[in-house]
């Protein structure tokens, strides 16, 4: 039906996520390809990510932008305050084992109005279902950027154990932080 793809590493998907995210810190334009000719190419080949993103829905994170990808080469989950549920799990799981995607990077930001709610308990009609779980996470957590960084460290650590049986085959889980100030993403040692 088409060209085969070659299934990459965990680190090496995270040294195209790396290297993606210097070219557009340092780029004025995206820089990931959604030429025609590759949306024809995913459509009659499927699509072949390298990495799987996590990520809040606030419009100011833009993934493909981030880290310079084009058509096919993320598959992205995206809902406030990047909370982990099942049909994220099961998003999460289904590109680990039929798209062949090694790297999961679950990627929190600077000024996520989600956190900022949950630490204010603001919890109010369906937004009370995230700010609820973030707030478990973050418990009386003060200090913003340490309360984005547990919610990140959490997510990470339930992938995980969801998903210890496609850790223990090469699956790697990462989290990272973007910075909306500069565009950078740190990624934590977790």
């Amino acid at each position: 039906m088409g060209a085969t793809y070659a299934v990459i590493t965990a680190q090496q998907a995270k040294q195209k996520l790396v290297s993606g995210n210097k070219k557009y810190i340092n780029s004025s334009a995206p820089s990931g390809d959604v030429s025609r000719e590759i949306r024809a190419k995913t459509l009659q080949c499927g699509q072949h990510p390298y990495a799987v993103v996590i990520t809040c829905s606030d419009s100011r994170v833009i993934p493909e932008a981030i880290f310079s990808a084009g058509i096919g080469e993320l598959f992205v989950i995206r809902n406030a305050g990047n909370v982990i549920d099942n049909t994220v799990l099961g998003s999460v799981q289904y590109a680990a084992e039929h798209l062949g995607c090694r790297l999961i990077l679950v990627l929190g930001h600077t000024n996520c109005g989600a956190v900022g709610a949950a630490m204010q308990g603001q919890q109010h009609g369906y937004v009370r279902f995230i700010t609820e779980e973030i707030a478990k996470v973050i418990g009386q957590e003060a200090d913003y950027n340490a309360a984005v960084k547990k919610n990140v460290v959490h997510s990470v650590e339930v992938i995980k154990n969801a998903l210890s049986q496609n850790v223990d085959s090469g699956l790697c889980v990462a989290g990272g932080i973007y910075r909306l100030e500069d565009g950078m993403v740190e990624f934590l040692d977790i």
